[in-house]
């Protein structure tokens, strides 16, 4: 990450050793890049309403995919602080995204920075601090 709080780019710091949730994230941030870029270009309600409309919809579809591998290798059996973590942020920001989405409606527009840099705080601190932790005992439960 650069300097600028709302630029984001892959890299390899971000894997957590599976695929399928790299891949996942590796979308998640291309789309908060591109959401920064639209927004910069042009800042309106119909395009933050586009951008998060979007995201929580992509969120959601992740959300569930790490959730399917979590309760398919018990990860809350194994370790249910983590879990009950885990599932709670994602809860959390599909919560705020709404809240989000609602005072949009409202005709409350958020500001640029301030929307793109909660989206990327959230997600490199979740990928760093959550999901990597998943990705570990998923790699382990994987190998055998």
């Amino acid at each position: 990450m650069s300097d600028n709080k709302t630029d984001i780019k892959w890299n390899k710091t971000y894997e957590t050793g599976i695929e399928e949730i790299d891949e996942q994230h590796h979308i998640l941030v291309n789309t908060l890049k591109s959401a920064n870029e639209l927004l910069t270009q042009e800042y309106s309600l119909e395009n933050l309403q586009n951008i998060t409309k979007d995201l929580l919809s992509y969120a959601l579809y992740h959300f569930e995919s790490e959730e399917e591998l979590m309760q398919r290798y018990n990860y809350e059996e194994a370790y249910p602080k983590e879990y009950q973590n885990h599932m709670k942020q994602h809860r959390d920001f599909s919560g705020k995204v709404v809240e989000i989405r609602n005072a949009l409606k409202a005709g409350n527009l958020i500001e640029k920075d301030e929307l793109i840099e909660f989206l990327i705080h959230w997600l490199i601190n979740h990928i760093n601090h959550t999901d990597k932790k998943l990705g570990s005992f998923l790699q382990t439960q994987m190998s055998h």
